[in-house]
């Protein structure tokens, strides 16, 4: 039966978390019979404990000493269960409780808050009995008093920390008090170093009315400083020193040098009283490098000494650290003046040069710095530890803050909360840091609390895991709390690299301090003098974009700086931003929208290019606002192969059964790819062959999707017999389309089994069903059927058989050569088949009688002379003019009738293809081919430039030095460069007409 009770006792040990059970059974006997306690009472409270069996070992080992104390302690029900929380959790504390059992009794009156500041200030100076700045004694057991005394208050703290029900929330008011108490703390050492100091005391050189007149304050730093301390954590600290101003010149006042002096010897006894080596452990290292100059420089400064030094000599990550400076004891006033000044040469030291770059090769070589055998381990300067989250915080305040004060928050809570509030960190984002921040300081606090002792690091053994599993209540086992451990990095680490890397953070520190605000005073001029035309006109749209209290509002303030300063470094800044506002106003409070502007630099920094850059992108991006998140994915940049388009506009006719919705729907497919390519153009993501290609796919799967829902509304089923395709001509049945080119076709059809004139007639009905719904208001679409025989003269559609006839019959050398870049594209595949066979014995004869070459180079003369718009200037018409498009093409088609019967490799529809095989087969001098090929690239590259430009369609290169400029940027050359691209096409143009007058006409 005992042994029964035994084995039924030891299950009841380890379902409360004892591991050494046996042993535990052993113990709790003992201390039993030493305190008389309630062994069933114990058991229960031992729940609470993080390690039962260590919290069981420190009791044990008080109370082996002096069980009275213990006894008392277990006696209360708020003693019982706090005894068990915290030496469950801080086998430091049992030390502590061993060498000073009677303060156990501290934590057995009930409490349910924190200390607040003025409750450990006045426990710890009450400590050492001081009064006036002074302590009561300076020897050694005022030291001692002072660290037994604040151990209990740091008890008191963890007592309250271990029995939250919830850490992480709890977590940011233990660390306010955590530096509260360490204030105190070196505030009540400072009352014992005075004493010291004064003459009579340990190391008394000076009377105490010169240590009395003599001011310091003490400046926390760092977690101090910002009120966010660990349980065991250096506390960074500055000393500033002066003389009172009622006590300067008076009898007994110290001169400003004795003054330094007595201020650095207070300041050495202040640190020892905390660090130094006494009988009573010390508390924590009070470290002073945050200095200036570090270790090398004066302990104690004055005040004009330290902004001296910061005003000539500091380096980037000094002002970093004084955004957590706080005075923290001594003088109040002199502390107070000291954080004044230097927090605003903190927050103007972002506009340095290079500061960004300097504080991510610091936080880079923090983590370089790190034992490979600690990095998996690190909780503060690992990836996705602490130090990534107070980095990126930090460094969004330093930037941002030189003109919002609103986010100028000492703790990295604080401030994550005013950077989210004014918009600078999305809230999904900023949500996620917190929690994440929040986790990891409670992860930190616990492995602090095991020893009372300075460490960051994660437990290797499993279990120390499991014990800090059940201190933190972060997961319910060791490898629980090693999953959270492992999520928080990725999660912290992802949002690290996006915002501490997002390259909009450079952008804004490196403004010139005069763009970085937009005064009422100041703006007009400022617009006009980097760019805008019409300043108030530019000052009307960033009124509207950025009026109100909204948060689409206060992400445009942030903004507005710097997306004014790229439209000025635009083509057009005036159109750039009407076209920006027009896209916030119809994207409203999208937040994606706000979201990518404020976190994707790039993205945004290309959409005021865009925009800046081309009318013709914001003319369709006003109707596609959605495209601007093209901008922050590249791949959403590139076309759209044919295939995925053509699956596309199958699927629009199985959705629209209504002619007018799927027209809808295809123009809107037609737009979007438009408006993609043209994107991908301007920010240089193109070559010209492929955005031949890619707009020539556009037309295509157009026209087919435009077929097949004209044929399915105009073709009764009783007419399906009708067959109908539609013929590429042109730049677009060479497949060489550019921004502004028509898309020249010939409508054929075939109607065997149906009465002829019933063939015709529905013929004509598709063609101009399809012409009409073709017709697009923002992006046009002209169906250009010139090219068919007979010209305009000749009937818009004609019968398989009738092109036959014609071409055997009537047909002139011009419309011979316009079939050689007949292509099919769209509708009936026998028909396109037979055609093109029809086609191949019309363009590429056997022979061609020199009449015919004749005639093509009449006819190309005539055109040179009659077609030039009026007035046009002939060397600057890119298509018409000497060594422009028409030359290039004119020539390889002459070579192409002459000889592809010859050469197969001349039987192509391309005229680059077709340049290089007539090179290759020796017709052409290669230097005199590239030549003509520059011209024809350059000419192609101009002509897209310009419509892209203007919105408009034209062949003229124009004079206005601005809109060459314009086009030049498009082609990415540098600024001002007019003069470069009318001089390039002019020495292009002049090289291939040599070239083409000797080849054509010679």
């Amino acid at each position: 039966m005992a042994s029964a009770d035994r084995a039924s006792g030891l299950t009841a040990l380890a379902r409360v978390g004892f591991t050494r059970l046996a042993e535990a059974d052993q113990c709790l006997s003992e201390l039993v019979e030493l305190t008389g306690a309630d062994r069933e009472a114990q058991v229960t409270a031992a729940a609470i404990a993080a390690d039962p069996d260590a919290a069981l070992d420190g009791l044990l080992r008080v109370a082996r000493r002096d069980a009275s104390p213990v006894r008392a302690a277990l006696g209360t029900a708020a003693g019982l269960v706090t005894v068990w929380a915290v030496l469950g959790a801080s086998y430091g504390f049992a030390d502590f409780y061993l060498r000073h059992p009677e303060e156990l009794a501290d934590l057995a009156t009930p409490r349910d808050a924190l200390p607040t500041a003025d409750e450990l200030r006045g426990q710890l100076l009450d400590a050492v009995a001081a009064r006036d700045g002074f302590a009561a004694v300076g020897d050694d057991a005022a030291w001692s008093a002072l660290r037994v005394r604040y151990r209990r208050m740091l008890a008191r703290i963890a007592a309250f920390d271990l029995q939250s029900s919830d850490p992480v929330e709890a977590v940011a008011d233990v660390s306010v008090a955590l530096a509260d108490a360490a204030s105190a703390a070196m505030e009540a050492s400072l009352a014992v170093a005075r004493t010291r100091v004064a003459r009579g005391g340990a190391v008394g050189l000076f009377s105490r009315e010169e240590v009395a007149a003599t001011r310091l304050a003490i400046i926390g730093m760092g977690k101090c400083g910002a009120r966010e301390l660990n349980y065991v954590s250096d506390v960074d600290v500055i000393f500033v020193a002066g003389i009172g101003e009622t006590a300067t010149g008076a009898v007994g006042a110290p001169s400003e040098g004795r003054a330094i002096d007595i201020a650095t010897r207070l300041a050495v006894q202040t640190m020892r009283g905390i660090s130094g080596m006494e009988i009573e452990p010390p508390l924590w290292d009070v470290d002073p490098n945050l200095r200036p100059e570090g270790k090398q420089g004066a302990l104690v400064r004055t005040l004009e000494s330290h902004l001296t030094y910061y005003d000539r000599w500091a380096h980037s990550w000094e002002f970093q650290a004084l955004l957590k400076a706080r005075e923290i004891a001594g003088d109040p006033a002199l502390g107070a003046e000291y954080v004044a000044a230097v927090r605003e040469r903190a927050f103007q030291s972002a506009s340095r040069e290079s500061f960004v770059d300097s504080v991510q090769q610091m936080r880079e070589r923090v983590t370089d710095n790190i034992p490979d055998d600690e990095v998996a381990y690190q909780l503060k300067l690992g990836p996705g530890g602490i130090r990534d989250v107070e980095f990126t915080v930090q460094l969004l305040q330093l930037v941002h803050g030189l003109t919002d004060p609103a986010i100028r928050q000492r703790g990295t809570l604080a401030a994550l909360s005013a950077l989210v509030e004014e918009g600078y960190i999305g809230r999904t984002d900023a949500a996620a840091f917190d929690h994440d921040y929040r986790v990891l300081r409670v992860l930190e606090h616990r492995v602090q609390l095991r020893g009372l002792r300075r460490t960051h690091l994660m437990p290797q053994a499993v279990e120390e895991r499991r014990v800090l599993a059940r201190a933190s209540g972060l997961a319910p086992s060791a490898d629980g709390v090693w999953e959270v451990w492992e999520q928080v990095k990725r999660e912290v680490r992802d949002i690290h690299v996006r915002l501490f890397y997002r390259p909009l953070l450079s952008a804004v520190a490196a403004l010139p301090e005069e763009g970085r605000s937009l005064s009422a005073v100041q703006a007009h001029d400022r617009l006009a003098a980097i760019g805008f035309t019409d300043p108030a006109g530019a000052l009307r749209h960033i009124a509207a974009l950025t009026a109100g209290i909204s948060r689409k509002a206060t992400i445009q303030r942030h903004l507005m700086p710097i997306l004014l300063q790229w439209f000025a470094d635009g083509v057009d800044p005036d159109e750039g931003l009407l076209a920006f506002r027009r896209i916030a106003d119809r994207l409203g409070e999208t937040p994606w929208f706000l979201r990518m502007l404020r976190d994707s630099s790039a993205a945004a920094e290309n959409l005021t290019r865009v925009l800046s850059g081309s009318r013709y992108i914001g003319a369709l991006m006003e109707w596609i606002p959605e495209s601007v998140a093209w901008l922050d994915d590249a791949a959403q940049l590139r076309p759209r192969g044919a295939e995925a388009l053509a699956q596309e506009a199958a699927a629009i006719q199985t959705r629209h059964r209504g002619i007018g919705s799927a027209m809808r729907a295809v123009r809107a497919l037609r737009r979007r790819e438009l408006l993609r390519t043209a994107m991908g153009t301007v920010l240089g993501t193109l070559t010209l062959e492929e955005l031949a290609r890619a707009l020539t796919a556009i037309t295509d799967v157009t026209l087919q999707a435009l077929l097949r829902a004209v044929y399915r509304d105009a073709v009764p089923d009783e007419d399906a017999a009708l067959e109908f395709a539609i013929i590429g001509m042109g730049r677009f049945g060479g497949q060489e389309l550019g921004f502004g080119s028509d898309a020249d076709v010939l409508f054929v059809y075939r109607a065997e089994g149906l009465d002829p004139e019933r063939g015709r007639t529905l013929a004509m009905r598709l063609v101009a069903s399809l012409r009409e719904h073709a017709e697009d208001q923002r992006a046009p679409f002209d169906l250009d059927a010139d090219l068919r025989p007979e010209g305009r003269n000749g009937p818009i559609v004609r019968s398989l058989e009738a092109y036959r006839e014609y071409y055997r019959r009537w047909a002139v050398s011009w419309e011979a050569q316009a079939l050689l870049r007949a292509r099919p594209v769209a509708g009936d595949e026998q028909l396109l088949a037979d055609f093109m066979a029809m086609a191949d014995a019309v363009r590429y004869p056997a022979d061609i009688d020199d009449n015919a070459i004749r005639e093509i180079k009449r006819i190309k003369a005539r055109v040179e002379s009659e077609r030039l718009p009026q007035g046009a200037s002939p060397d600057r018409h890119l298509k018409l003019g000497p060594g422009g498009l028409s030359d290039v093409e004119w020539l390889v088609q002459l070579l192409q009738l002459e000889h592809a019967h010859e050469f197969a490799d001349l039987r192509t529809t391309s005229t680059l293809t077709g340049l290089d095989a007539a090179t290759a087969a020796g017709l052409i001098p290669r230097a005199g081919a590239q030549r003509l090929a520059e011209a024809w690239r350059l000419a192609s590259r101009l002509r897209s430039a310009n419509t892209l430009l203007s919105g408009r369609t034209a062949d003229v290169l124009p004079a206005d030095r601005r809109q060459l400029d314009g086009i030049g940027r498009l082609l990415e050359l540098p600024p001002r460069s007019a003069t470069a691209v009318e001089e390039g096409w002019m020495r292009a143009a002049r090289r291939a007409r040599r070239v083409f007058e000797k080849l054509f006409y010679g």
